[in-house]
């Protein structure tokens, strides 16, 4: 464990990020206090006042690195990079790596170009900002550069101010992956209430409908879990509904995660297909099959392959393929062949996640027995990544990070022309209002690009179901409250 004293609490998760980006794995505690409370071999201290920042690492007790700057700008966004700097001078020194994102911790690293480049600014100059204030690598700022300009080409023409987005949670699952901390459960534990959570759900989209009924309504989709867990009946439900409650005059993408192999069929296919779905998901994460045992994915490399071509077969121009680097076990040679795999299946989009285990994975849970194992990510193996996807005409049009990535890498989505998630675009940028039905989700009302506010549902499938009134009351009295609401 590392313990963190620091004197202001307001910088205490920007802190944390950064050490815990050197040190993936390792708890860190930062905490404001006096006095060092944790027998612990390394221990750091960060004070940060009006006039001057101090940063010091201590090895049993005696200082490897420190420094001091003196505070140049006390505006608080000034402050925080130069307080992040200086830590991150002292903990490269210390430590002996240097970050790939540099002092960037955020997991919207390409709302810094866009923003930039909405303001007139340059590549060039977005690049050397972000080198300078950041400690950004070469390679990363250029990567943000390139999917900021490609974002602002796919979300050309569309109307933020009265333009918004809906998701759809369908927390189900065949069975629950060992690095899954989504609130998704099996299916064989929720048959006999599938209906009711359905039912649920249909309540909460008919009071969506009628609040937004004068806006333009982009992009849907439809997440969770896996939503082609619904058996065929429920799926052409639920898609009808949705139809119903919703005008699709403006809508530009409707996806459906059919993500898992053992969740499709024919039939499912030719319901999504009849309902106008224009972008699905099938995902594979490894077409390792030894990994695919490992961690949990009730299905063979061979079913995914079957799973891609029933969706060609039924006519779907638009499917993209999920995979995970990183896993358990997975070396560059596993990768390569993964890739070699969907080189052959050719699908329109390929997201590419570096692997972040989360506290509520079984992964994180269990990790001791997994750890000899080994989790390995690379540069290489990135750059091998973006060399298939590039080959086959796709090219990176968004990115996110997340905490405890392996290898302190991040998530990229490729898709070939004119094939990008525009819904991917629109939560990572967060330029658009985005409306959430289902257990667990997360309603985001955007403002303005600093003003962005949350009503959240219920995580657990039964509370969703028996509270499905208070959930709708939470989202009227918010809409009621901020003059959103079209009818109630």
């Amino acid at each position: 464990m590392i313990e963190v004293k620091i004197n202001d609490e307001s910088f205490a998760y920007d802190i944390h990020s950064l050490i815990q980006a050197f040190y993936p794995g390792v708890e860190v505690q930062v905490r404001a206090k006096e006095e060092f409370t944790e027998d612990t071999p390394l221990k750091m201290e960060a004070l940060v006042d009006e006039q001057e920042i101090r940063f010091v690492i201590l090895e049993d007790g005696r200082p490897r690195q420190e420094g001091s700057v003196r505070v140049e700008d006390p505006e608080r966004k000034a402050l925080k990079n130069q307080m992040k700097r200086l830590l991150y001078e002292k903990l490269c020194a210390y430590t002996g790596k240097r970050l790939p994102w540099g002092t960037l911790t955020g997991i919207r690293p390409v709302k810094i170009p866009m923003a930039m480049l909405e303001a007139g600014r340059s590549n060039l100059e977005i690049a050397r900002y972000m080198w300078e204030t950041y400690d950004c690598s070469r390679e990363k700022a250029a990567l943000a550069i390139s999917i900021a300009n490609r974002e602002r080409e796919v979300l050309e023409g569309l109307d933020y101010e009265n333009g918004w987005s809906l998701y759809v949670g369908i927390p189900f699952c065949p069975s629950i992956c060992l690095y899954c901390s989504f609130s998704s459960s099996p299916i064989k534990l929720w048959e006999k209430r599938v209906e009711d959570y359905l039912d649920a759900l249909f309540k909460e989209l008919d009071f969506l409908g009628r609040a937004y009924a004068g806006r333009k309504l982009n992009t849907v989709y439809i997440g969770g879990g896996t939503p082609t867990t619904l058996n065929a009946s429920q799926l052409d439900r639920l898609l009808g509904h949705i139809g119903k409650c919703f005008d699709f005059s403006h809508l530009r993408e409707l996806t459906v995660e059919a993500g898992r192999p053992d969740s499709v069929s024919p039939e499912k296919f030719r319901v999504l297909k009849a309902h106008g779905v224009t972008r699905i998901s099938i995902n594979p994460q490894t077409m390792n099959q030894k990994t695919l045992d490992l961690i949990g994915r009730k299905h063979t490399a061979e079913q995914i392959k079957e799973a891609f071509h029933m969706a060609r077969e039924a006519g779907f121009d638009n499917i993209n393929m999920d995979l995970i680097v990183g896993l358990p076990g997975e070396g560059i040679e596993d990768v390569r062949h993964t890739m070699e795999e969907l080189r052959a299946l050719d699908p329109d989009s390929i997201t590419v996640h570096s692997l972040a285990v989360k506290r509520a994975a079984r992964l994180k849970l269990f990790r001791d027995t997994y750890e000899e194992m080994g989790f390995q990510n690379s540069q290489e193996i990135m750059d091998l990544t973006y060399r298939y996807c590039v080959e086959q005409g796709a090219y990176p049009y968004y990115l996110y990070r997340q905490k405890n990535m392996a290898g302190n890498f991040e998530n990229v989505g490729y898709a070939k022309d004119r094939k990008a998630g525009i819904y991917n675009i629109l939560i990572m940028e967060e330029k658009q209002t985005i409306l959430a039905a289902g257990a667990g989700a997360s309603s985001k009302f955007v403002f303005a690009a600093d003003h962005i506010e949350r009503v959240e549902n219920v995580k657990d499938v039964a509370q969703y179901i028996d509270r499905i009134d208070e959930m709708i009351e939470r989202k009227r009295s918010f809409m009621e409250a901020h003059g959103l609401l079209e009818q109630s």
